[in-house]
């Protein structure tokens, strides 16, 4: 059985993604300004919520099920993929733009490192 390694680059991945979905679950004012610029339809906004969490689920369990965190991983790249390009395509390009882009790297990074070396 192959594991994670190192674990704490998970868990603290995993740690980013539960928050994100505690804040978005009544989404805090920062984050429903976000959701506006990038125009997000406010009647999806709730899933946002179970996204998030199931991330962070996915990425735990990916501790012990390697191809759970490499699904959960590449699933995250391709999400903050999408919220970059919704950013530019808003021409929001400030600190949520830079800010969805590094966790898309930072999830690349943990999926390439923890899960597929």
């Amino acid at each position: 059985m192959h594991t994670a390694d190192p674990v704490w680059s998970v868990l603290v991945l995993a740690a980013l993604q539960a928050v994100d979905a505690a804040m978005s679950y009544r989404p805090l004012p920062f984050i429903a300004d976000c959701l506006r610029d990038v125009r997000f339809p406010e009647r999806f906004w709730p899933v946002l919520t179970p996204i998030k969490a199931a991330s962070a689920l996915g990425l735990i369990g990916g501790i012990w099920w390697a191809w759970l965190g490499v699904l959960t991983g590449v699933c995250l790249v391709v999400y903050f993929v999408i919220a970059v390009s919704m950013h530019v395509r808003a021409r929001d390009l400030g600190r949520n733009a830079f800010n969805a882009a590094v966790v898309g790297v930072l999830s690349a990074g943990v999926t390439g490192w923890c899960f597929l070396s």
